[in-house]
């Protein structure tokens, strides 16, 4: 299925989403592939509000907050393999036998299937500004996360 069918599905239906990328085989590249994605969206995702600060500001263009966005996120690279590993660990305590890479998988999928719901959020914080409707929509998107994340990791341990 492509992926962006897989997203759609995987606010309704993440366990099944999750058995069909599980049984692609095990390649970190794969897994990768999608904490990479999730990045770049991300990116996209805060530009329109780094626009509107630099507009509303003066002073620092545009192109040099970006470029300091890029590179604040692909340090957090680190930061997301060690919370799949705890994941991993915390639902192997719980008895999970799953894999390390099944959790790597399970928080890169989750990541990714949000990020439509953080390009919205992008769009009303860079039109809008901070404010009611954009917290409202970061918290759909936190909770749509942690729903999907706790989901897909349940069933890449059991």
């Amino acid at each position: 299925m492509p992926v962006a069918a897989d997203i759609v599905q995987s606010w309704f239906r993440p366990r099944a989403v999750i058995r069909r990328l599980l049984a692609r085989g095990t390649s970190e590249a794969f897994a990768l592939s999608f904490l990479l994605i999730f990045l770049a969206l991300s990116l996209a995702a805060i530009s329109p509000g780094l626009a509107r600060q630099a507009w509303l500001d003066g002073g620092t263009p545009v192109a040099p907050r970006l470029f300091a966005a890029a590179l604040g996120l692909l340090a957090t690279l680190p930061l997301w393999y060690l919370l799949a590993a705890l994941g991993h660990l915390a639902a192997r305590a719980l008895g999970g036998r799953g894999s390390h890479f099944g959790g790597r998988l399970a928080l890169f999928w989750s990541l990714l299937a949000v990020s439509p719901g953080l390009l919205l959020q992008g769009l009303v914080l860079g039109f809008v500004g901070p404010g009611q409707a954009a917290s409202v929509i970061g918290i759909a998107v936190g909770v749509g996360f942690l729903s999907i994340w706790v989901q897909t990791l349940r069933e890449v341990e059991s």
